[in-house]
């Protein structure tokens, strides 16, 4: 669904009138009746807690507040929706049902927002909500449809808070919604089709973060794999295929094989297969080849092993073709959204389980360096899209494993690219992406002794390069500071303006925003 979508303006404050049910007589009407709930005359305070939809009438969970301040929750049906975190005060009628009176009733429609605070919600932040109801509004016959919805928002400072909205076409009750503030009292539909619904990203990369494991535990069992009748001649060629395809420090040196060892990294192989490429043809793409070392791995497998038991830490329940095409259709039930994974992922080490023989090990270290691959490229997803000021930020995060003499060596990496806001004084040169305009972030974190854990941020933009490099042993810092004049020499030599070079001891700070609302430098102050 596409169009603009409206915050209805705040009705009028009715006129003070004595407390009366309407004509129509009860407006709340309890699923199971308790007689006696409520003392004859009296009133109580209610707060609705819970809201559906159904084919008659909406579904209501009230908590009530009783004498002595006793609570208890009742559920209820209404003909009209009263939305979430409304207070009411409601009395019991001689049939045992609820009642408020009309009054309370359009009191209660006002508790759901009709304008945004723009300061909260900045003009082109992105809004993500839950759609609780959709009813047709009376409109003359010559007039156009309008469907007005309560909808519960799932992210930002308002998450929690429900918006009454009004828009030219139905919104499907129970349905997700995306939205970008346009003004305070208007929101722009953002197409699902065209991008990626983050909050189910970040449902689901909470759940991959849970499976994986680093990925230097796989490779470093690889090259440990037993010889013998135990291991099969499929097996031990996957295994020589995938320890192959590692590059090393020199090869990752040369510009041309690291953009090939990126692109078979793992984080678009499922672009390949929508291309119809076969990611077994050489050079390997590093996610495929550990795909085929797991269904290398099963019939090498013990007829007794139980792979429900190996799989427990991991929860791969299928990593075959249907999975690799489809890697989002597990995507779980929506909640509220998570707070960003972060860069670098954390090393995650899985112990070998007792009574677990190599092969079975294999294949779980084999099913958690997946789920690390799945990580990165979900956390790629949780960090694009617009910015607060309407910038449109892209990333990419992946990881590649290193061979440095005999030890494996992850790699992280991340690149970010950010585009300048749309003119909107010629939206016509939306399009016309002047590559000189774009601010590059790259990130990268490894761990390589003897200079322990090592992070770079390096930022380009017009020209100009800034990088920030942090050293956790006092050692390598001091090292990496007596060069930074030797690196400043050669980045100038290449025909880069520098700007900041500097070095620190420790890691890099990490605050509470996110990667789509902070920026390292302002070149524009």
């Amino acid at each position: 669904m596409t169009g603009d979508i409206n915050l209805p303006p705040l009705p009028p404050t009715p006129a003070p009138k004595p407390a009366q049910l309407p004509a129509a007589g009860e407006l709340l009407k309890l699923l199971e009746p308790q007689a006696g709930l409520i003392g004859a005359g009296k009133t109580v305070n209610a707060e609705v807690i819970a809201l559906k939809q159904g084919s008659e009438a909406f579904q209501l969970l009230l908590k009530l507040t009783l004498e002595g301040g006793r609570q208890t929750l009742v559920q209820a049906s209404s003909a009209q929706p009263l939305p979430l975190g409304s207070n009411v005060a409601v009395s019991q009628t001689p049939a045992g049902n609820l009642a408020i009176t009309l009054q309370q009733a359009m009191s209660a429609n006002v508790a759901a927002l009709t304008r945004l605070d723009t300061t909260q919600m900045p003009v082109g932040t992105l809004l993500q909500a839950k759609v609780l109801t959709t009813q047709m509004l009376p409109q003359g016959t010559a007039q156009p449809a309008i469907y007005r919805s309560l909808v519960s928002v799932l992210n930002n400072a308002l998450a929690g808070a429900t918006l009454t909205l009004e828009s030219p076409q139905p919104l499907r009750v129970g349905s997700l919604l995306s939205a970008v503030v346009q003004n305070a009292q208007t929101l722009s539909f953002v197409p699902l089709s065209g991008m990626k619904d983050q909050l189910a990203v970040a449902q689901q990369l909470a759940t991959q973060q849970s499976r994986q494991g680093s990925l230097d535990a796989v490779f470093t069992a690889l090259q440990n794999l037993p010889r013998g009748d135990s291991t099969s001649a499929d097996l031990r060629a996957a295994a020589e295929r995938l320890l192959a395809a590692l590059p090393d420090l020199a090869q990752v040196s040369n510009p041309k094989v690291l953009a090939q060892v990126i692109q078979n990294s793992g984080a678009f192989l499922e672009a390949k297969l929508l291309a119809g490429q076969n990611p077994q043809i050489p050079p390997l793409d590093m996610k495929g080849a550990l795909l085929r070392l797991v269904a290398d791995l099963l019939p090498s497998l013990p007829t007794s092993t139980n792979l429900n038991a190996i799989l427990a830490a991991n929860t791969l329940a299928q990593v075959l073709p249907n999975f690799v095409r489809s890697p989002l259709n597990t995507l779980g039930q929506v909640g509220a959204r998570q707070i960003p994974a972060g860069f670098p992922l954390p090393e995650r080490l899985m112990a070998k389980l007792e009574g677990e023989g190599d092969l079975e090990n294999l294949l779980r270290l084999a099913a958690g360096a997946i789920s690390r691959l799945q990580s990165h490229q979900l956390s790629s997803l949780e960090q694009t899209g617009t910015t607060a000021d309407g910038r449109l930020q892209t990333t990419w995060q992946l990881e590649i494993p290193l061979r440095t003499l005999q030890d494996i060596v992850p790699l992280q990496v991340k690149f970010q690219r950010e585009e300048p806001a749309p003119d909107k004084e010629q939206p016509e040169r939306r399009d016309k992406k002047d590559p000189k305009q774009m601010l590059w972030r790259v990130e990268l974190a490894f761990d390589m002794e003897p200079l322990g854990p090592l992070q770079v941020q390096a930022q380009l933009t017009q020209g100009k390069l800034s990088s920030q490099l942090w050293a956790s042993r006092p050692f390598t810092a001091s090292l990496i500071e007596s060069h930074l004049g030797s690196l400043r020499e050669r980045l100038v030599s290449s025909g880069l303006n520098v700007g900041d070079l500097d070095c620190h001891l420790g890691t890099p700070p990490r605050g509470p925003k996110t990667g789509l609302e902070q920026r390292w430098v302002d070149e524009t102050a």
